[in-house]
């Protein structure tokens, strides 16, 4: 018994170790590849960028499309995850409740896909972030590794496949369509978006105004 004890203790702090090494790494050096750009058919198209790079209106896109609590919470955010799971039962179109920064946690750490066993990973990862990165920080990786199209990740290249020019000036209309197709860009049409997906990007358009006004994108750039 004793030894089972010893040998999960030894397995533990291993895997702690490894965790806080690959966090603190990662607080200051580009994100050189991930398991899901490994694992993709269509190989890969990527550029790191500074968020200096990547225009705010991108930022601001993405907070109004996938997380307006982003600078409130610390990693989880319970209403969102609550919402969800209410309109899931009730049926029409499944949405998720992951913040940006579980998102992140996923796209460097882990892999695609759905499990309870991920999931806990996904937590720890973004506990781990949440405490030793700072918000920008979290958004500035989030923008460099998401998948932005097929075999496309990140905002520079997003930007150079979508719209011909880079990351660092686009307008509120393109950084609403791609913050639109972000939560399924292999499907998610972003030059000629229709139907649904249209209207969603220029909801998400019309609410970077208010990312703005109320100050929810503050604590990437303060």
């Amino acid at each position: 018994m004793f030894t089972v004890l010893r040998i999960l203790a030894k397995a533990f702090g291993a895997f702690f170790a490894l965790t806080l090494a690959l966090v603190l790494l990662y607080s200051f050096l580009p994100v050189p590849v991930t398991a899901t750009m490994l694992m993709d058919e269509n190989g890969i198209t990527k550029d790191w960028e500074s968020l200096d790079d990547i225009d705010r209106n991108l930022v601001s896109a993405v907070i109004a499309a996938e997380d307006s609590r982003f600078c409130e919470h610390y990693g989880f955010d319970a209403e969102a995850i609550e919402q969800a799971m209410r309109e899931n039962l009730e049926g029409g179109r499944v949405r998720g409740g992951s913040t940006i920064s579980q998102q992140t946690a996923k796209n460097v750490f882990l892999w695609q896909g759905g499990g309870f066993f991920r999931k806990g990973l996904e937590a720890w990862f973004t506990f781990w972030i949440e405490t030793v990165w700072s918000k920008r920080r979290i958004m500035e990786v989030y923008l460099n590794v998401a998948e932005t199209g097929i075999g496309t990740y990140g905002a520079e290249a997003g930007a150079q496949r979508y719209f011909g020019h880079t990351a660092a000036r686009l307008s509120a209309d393109e950084a609403s369509r791609m913050a639109a197709a972000l939560p399924s860009p292999k499907t998610r049409s972003v030059r000629n978006p229709g139907g649904w997906l249209a209207r969603h990007g220029n909801s998400i358009e019309r609410r970077i105004g208010l990312v703005r006004r109320d100050g929810l994108d503050a604590c990437v750039y303060n």
